[in-house]
């Protein structure tokens, strides 16, 4: 039986989901697509989750989250009022956009950038106006004063998928300039090489935070992510939560999270690896005439005047190496190539040197 259209809600027609990275059926693939950790969880993200499985699972989680706030909390040197959580990022900005940015004015984000915002615009009957990025693809504070009234600003910081860091002095002057609006800074890569804007909550209550525990603490799979704010704006976030499920966290994912925070060592020794790993393919692709921008996440933003993108994706995947090409306007030329373990680096240059020379 087929599903008419016609029983859909009128929004759902007009709606254009997000397409995530292809998440490949086949084995020994090697995946540099969509910015996984190559690294596995900390073992003691492993144990906690074994224990919790064991006991308690005929139960509700805590709704409130409330001992993986105060780890985070700890960690940032904030209070846990100030941090909520959710079932990953991408929910946390899901509500962040329903809170915050519902205004009937637009709101500002970057024209190439992480492309979940624009689903959440459509979803949500949010104006988006795109704000260019410069010639280096990197954002241009400046170009956010407006001479008209908005509803809100929304960047990823690193951005994505340029990978290019703003300076947390020039998101200080971005908080200046929009100091009637929340400016929403998501901060999904920032161990990799940036500044978290954490800090600033206190002095610039329109700023909210949002990070995942999807990338540097190697969670993808556990879907955790968080906002730090002040108190008005994580109570928004709760109103919301509470209208739409109060327990977005498993006993599991709870158990998991605590963990990861508490094992800063294996932290800091796989975020260091991957930074290492990523500087060493920049040069190599470098080597190999790649135009590579400068990047602050686990990732790569590349392209080859010789070779066509598209192209270079698909003959990189009959070799079993997976990549990411948009065809966008201004991006189309340009690969993401996640970084992976110093072998799968070298496995990527190896069969880039050979369709090179065939």
């Amino acid at each position: 039986m087929t599903i008419q259209p016609t029983f859909w809600s009128p929004v759902v027609s007009g709606l254009k989901p997000y397409m995530p990275g292809e998440q490949p059926k086949i084995d020994k693939l090697i995946k540099l697509n969509t910015n996984e950790n190559p690294y596995p969880a900390s073992p003691r993200v492993v144990k906690a989750i074994t224990a919790a499985a064991q006991q308690g699972l005929q139960l509700y989680p805590d709704p409130e989250s409330t001992a993986l706030r105060e780890v985070i909390a700890r960690h940032h040197g904030i209070a846990a009022d100030q941090v909520f959580v959710g079932n990953g990022s991408d929910e946390v900005l899901a509500h962040a956009f329903f809170a915050f940015f519902q205004q009937g004015k637009p709101l500002l984000m970057p024209d190439i950038s992480y492309s979940f915002y624009q689903v959440y615009c459509g979803l949500y009957g949010i104006t988006a106006e795109l704000i260019s990025l410069g010639c280096d693809m990197a954002i241009q504070v400046d170009d956010y004063r407006r001479p008209h009234a908005v509803g809100g600003v929304v960047i990823a910081n690193p951005n994505a998928p340029t990978g290019r860091l703003l300076p947390l002095r020039e998101v200080e002057r971005l908080l200046q300039s929009q100091p009637q609006q929340v400016v929403l800074v998501d901060e999904a890569y920032i161990d990799f090489g940036g500044e978290t804007a954490i800090g600033l909550i206190d002095r610039y209550p329109n700023l909210l935070v949002v990070q995942t525990l999807s990338k540097s603490r190697s969670l993808a799979g556990l879907r955790v992510g968080f906002a730090a704010g002040s108190r008005h704006l994580i109570e928004a976030l709760e109103r919301v939560k509470n209208s739409f499920n109060s327990y977005p966290l498993d006993r599991l994912a709870l158990a998991g999270a605590i963990a990861a925070y508490e094992d800063v060592d294996y932290f800091e020794q796989t975020r260091q690896a991957v930074m290492q790993s990523r500087n060493a393919l920049t040069r190599e692709l470098m080597q190999l005439g790649f135009e590579v921008l400068p990047s602050a996440t686990n990732f790569v933003f590349a392209q080859h005047p010789g070779h066509e993108a598209a192209s270079l994706a698909a003959r990189l995947r009959e070799r079993g190496i997976l990549v990411r090409h948009f065809r966008l306007p201004r991006i189309e030329q340009y690969l993401r190539i996640s970084i992976g373990t110093p072998a799968q680096c070298e496995a990527l240059l190896q069969a880039l040197r050979q369709l090179f020379v065939a």
